[in-house]
């Protein structure tokens, strides 16, 4: 069964930044085909991501979050972590889960920083649904292959 709709979840941490991705996600695929879910932050994407790809509605769920350097480690175990629960979460429930999850090491808020991140996210947005419409692609021609 080929699935149309998609999952885009996002954390509300720098919102005003990380919401841009699903503007770019939107360029590509309409948004009547996407579910929109918001989490607290980065850290909470990929138990949510786990558990709508399971539900089998989705043809790839994506995530958004930006992940600061605060001056302290905890912002590299945070990205490891979501990164490696992502990646999980699409091996465990065979849906691609995509990463629009940075952590730019100079990030200050600034102006002109979040500026340059919210064109940033929205270019991501637009390669996560190129990613999400291609991997859908490249699995489809998968089936009948399996069926020979």
């Amino acid at each position: 069964m080929t699935h149309t709709r998609y999952a885009f979840v996002k954390a509300q941490w720098h919102a005003d930044v990380v919401d841009r991705a699903l503007e770019g996600f939107l360029q590509l695929i309409p948004a009547s085909q996407v579910d929109v879910f918001d989490v607290p932050g980065a850290f909470e994407m990929p138990l949510l991501a786990r558990d709508l790809a399971m539900t089998g509605k989705y043809a790839a769920v994506a995530c958004a979050a930006l992940v600061v350097d605060g001056g302290i480690y905890r912002h590299d175990f945070v990205a490891r972590a979501v990164v490696d629960g992502l990646m999980r979460a699409g091996l465990d429930s065979g849906v691609p889960v995509l990463s629009v999850s940075l952590t730019p090491h100079h990030y200050q808020e600034t102006e002109h920083h979040s500026a340059i991140y919210r064109a940033h996210f929205v270019q991501k947005g637009r390669e996560a649904a190129e990613a999400a419409l291609g991997i859908a692609k490249t699995r489809a021609a998968l089936v009948p292959m399996a069926a020979e």
